[in-house]
């Protein structure tokens, strides 16, 4: 018979671990992309080196309590017992084998995940300009001169290639199941290297609390085939709204939960003014001053 405690400990974990676990969707662990799939087997890997620590130290514990526990009178008590040598050994020659394995581990998936680091592949590459704003993202496509907000779209088996910065304050642009995430700073560009191994849609979020709208900051990345990619593009191109100085500048305003818009047109060199209006900014000019440079350079490639 299951003695009473053992099944109550059993329910309070059960318990606990559905509620704990009840917001968790796993994404991270149903990559979908080549730097998914290698970041899922790392995390894998590390976890399973770590519990071979772990989980023998639990299960001591409990057996150490259970035996040497007060109404146990066969317990062999020895209160002058200070040290083994034996014990000094396992304790600490195990833990260091297993940092040294995580060590060279991570030194190599280090270098392999680097996201700055461009894919092999026989395809050509899609570049994709992304731009932080308070609180949604700007995504600019400088190949296909259309720009969009909250929606990406690319094809899958190809490259993507990201181009990230920001208006405003620091966010972290993050696709879970295509892989790394990386953060976007104002006046700096950071590059993130993913690709799509399966036709579907895949959550967007910013991985980097930004202010009051931040749990609303997220976007979808749609890896379809090449023909419903090249549709995507024509329904943007068909857009009744190009990305100009002025709308930029409405977007750059704070707002919430934005819906997803396509934008027909964008200057070519958007992302680079942007990245440099930004700098501008943080070197001492004032406001008024970068926006009219900022707005006549784009006019001026328009």
């Amino acid at each position: 018979m299951k003695h009473p405690l053992l099944a109550t400990l059993t329910r309070i974990f059960g318990v606990g671990a559905v509620m704990l676990l009840g917001g968790c969707n796993m994404e991270i662990l149903s990559p979908k992309g080549d730097i998914g799939i290698q970041e899922k087997t790392l995390l894998l890997t590390a976890t399973g080196l770590m519990l071979l620590v772990v989980i023998p130290v639990l299960i001591m514990i409990v057996a150490f309590a259970w035996k040497y526990r007060a109404s146990n009178t066969k317990a062999d008590y020895q209160p002058k017992w200070a040290h083994s040598t034996a014990i000094e050994v396992v304790v600490w020659t195990v833990p260091c084998i297993i940092v040294a394995i995580l060590a060279v581990i991570t030194w190599r998936s280090t270098h392999a995940l680097d996201p700055y680091k461009p894919l092999v592949s026989d395809h050509k590459p899609v570049t994709i300009e992304v731009v932080s704003l308070d609180w949604k993202w700007l995504f600019i496509y400088p190949e296909y001169d259309i720009a969009t907000v909250n929606e990406i779209a690319f094809p899958v088996d190809v490259p993507v290639n990201f181009r990230i910065t920001s208006a405003s304050v620091m966010n972290s642009f993050f696709i879970p199941q295509l892989g790394s995430q990386i953060y976007s700073m104002a006046g700096m560009e950071t590059k993130l290297h993913l690709n799509a191994r399966e036709i579907g849609t895949y959550a967007g979020i910013s991985a980097n609390y930004s202010g009051g709208g931040f749990s609303g900051m997220r976007f979808k990345a749609h890896a379809m085939s090449q023909e419903g990619f090249d549709n995507w593009i024509k329904e943007a191109k068909a857009a009744p709204t190009a990305l100009t100085p002025d709308v930029y500048a409405e977007l750059t305003k704070r707002s919430e939960r934005n819906p997803v818009v396509k934008y027909s047109s964008a200057p070519p060199a958007m992302f680079d003014f942007i990245l440099g209006s930004t700098m501008t900014k943080m070197a001492g000019v004032d406001s008024a001053t970068c926006t009219s440079t900022s707005n006549n350079l784009i006019a001026g490639i328009n």
